[in-house]
């Protein structure tokens, strides 16, 4: 199994941590933070991300500059909001996210 780099995007410190932690126990799984749109860019600037998860806290034009941001330097990447619900949900989102990612990697464009 291949590992999934997953960006969480949100503006509420504790639950941004929280996330990342629960990510990262899959070892096949690696999670950064970012709180704003700069940290999106500098994040995405060092790496590419397959998952690119939109939490709480972001308001509307935050959001849709952030997705005209990954939609025009990351179009791979698969962007997945992201409401709550506990680790089962999360966990179940990444997979489903995954398999997105996946079929659009082996579609010519």
């Amino acid at each position: 199994m291949e590992n999934l780099n997953i960006l969480y995007v949100g503006r509420q410190l504790e639950i941004l941590n929280t996330v990342i932690r629960v990510i990262n126990k899959n070892d096949h799984w690696n999670a950064a933070g970012a709180m704003n749109i700069e940290e999106v860019k500098s994040l995405c600037k060092e790496s590419h991300y397959e998952i690119i998860l939109l939490g709480s806290g972001l308001s509307e034009e935050s959001e849709f500059i952030l997705r005209c941001f990954l939609e025009k330097n990351s179009p791979s990447s698969v962007i997945v909001q992201h409401y709550g619900g506990g680790s089962g949900l999360l966990n179940s989102e990444i997979i489903c996210a995954a398999q997105d990612y996946k079929k659009r990697e082996n579609y010519n464009y």
